[in-house]
């Protein structure tokens, strides 16, 4: 047994030298120090050795499985130096060599732009900016809204449900609902944020970005909100262009009025974009209705206020003149560089 356990060390030592990587040495490793290997083969041959001489076997079995151990502890980490250094190598990177002279420099998107601009607009007028979530229950949705489960107007808005109770939001308007309810007068609040709906054309995308607006006082009236909305107007566009109020028909504002510009394309001329009237529609607006503020817990009596909502898409559209809302998703390199 002593011949056969030097035999053993002799070829580890001389196999594990031989090895040139860490899988090699793990060959190695298996076949001798492994569950079948031969350093096991030999602690079963014990079993059969007479009592008298096992101690002084066992001492010469664990000696030579510790020499072992000990070569290819060494050998293994030889090896794994080896391989890092020719990682380190190959995927060093030369940083004296000179820079690219053609850089590429991003810009921020247009619907960023855009949103950004409006932000900095109505933050001057004083509104404060919020934001909420974009699965919404049908309670702020719809039912503060003065749109109960049985009203037509739910028809209007093109929902996506989740369940009977939650939906996607269609507008950024439950955010009028959940402030009023938590918050007390005086109110000037702006939100941004990502809406849903079931409606896909070359002015129309399932999901877009909308931003509303409320305000909420004593003795705030239309003639409030017409000024906002034209002070606005002329800053986002400018002071030529000219705005109409048109009266209109929400659930949540009475009374409600639309909001047009001049047209971006014709200057007022009239022309194919605007179907020959010289103004293009930006928004929806109105007195807050009363039933609303009842709703969410204010006194109608004693408090009035004004909200108003607009798509950033079409207002990015008509600033910039493009043509397709799919441009602004497409993430067409052609397109996007142009606002830098």
């Amino acid at each position: 047994m002593k011949e056969e356990l030097a035999k053993i060390v002799q070829d580890a030592l001389s196999e594990a030298k031989k090895a040139g990587t860490l899988a090699e040495m793990n060959d190695v490793r298996v076949k001798f120090l492994g569950k079948n290997g031969a350093m096991t083969a030999v602690l079963k041959q014990l079993n059969n050795v007479p009592k008298e001489q096992k101690p002084e076997m066992g001492k010469l079995v664990n000696s030579a499985r510790e020499q072992i151990e000990s070569a290819f502890i060494g050998k293994e980490k030889a090896l794994r130096e080896a391989e890092l250094n020719a990682r380190l190598m190959s995927e060093r990177i030369d940083v004296t060599l000179p820079s690219s002279d053609k850089r590429t420099i991003g810009a921020l998107h247009p619907l960023t732009i855009i949103k950004n601009e409006i932000i900095d607009i109505f933050t001057t007028f004083g509104f404060s900016v919020a934001e909420g979530p974009e699965v919404e229950l049908d309670y702020y949705n719809f039912q503060l809204l003065n749109i109960p489960k049985d009203h037509p107007a739910r028809d209007m808005a093109d929902t996506f449900y989740v369940d009977e109770n939650t939906v996607l939001r269609t507008h950024t308007s439950p955010m009028q609902a959940r402030i009023m309810t938590t918050t007390p007068p005086p109110i000037r609040v702006l939100v941004p944020g990502k809406v849903y709906r079931s409606d896909d054309d070359a002015s129309h995308s399932p999901i877009f970005n909308q931003i509303e607006g409320l305000c909420v006082d004593k003795k705030i009236t239309l003639g409030d909100l017409k000024g906002v909305l034209t002070a606005f107007v002329e800053k986002l566009f400018s002071r030529n262009t000219k705005v109409r109020f048109r009266p209109s028909y929400f659930p949540f504002t009475e009374p409600s009025v639309e909001v047009d510009v001049t047209c971006t394309i014709c200057g007022g001329k009239g022309c194919r974009v605007c179907k020959g009237t010289g103004f293009l529609e930006i928004l929806g607006s109105g007195i807050v209705n009363p039933k609303v503020l009842e709703l969410c817990g204010l006194d109608p009596s004693e408090y009035s206020g004004f909200a108003f909502g607009f798509g950033i898409e079409r207002i990015a559209m008509l600033k910039f003149g493009i043509p397709h809302i799919k441009m602004l998703y497409e993430n067409d390199v052609r397109f996007l560089k142009q606002f830098r």
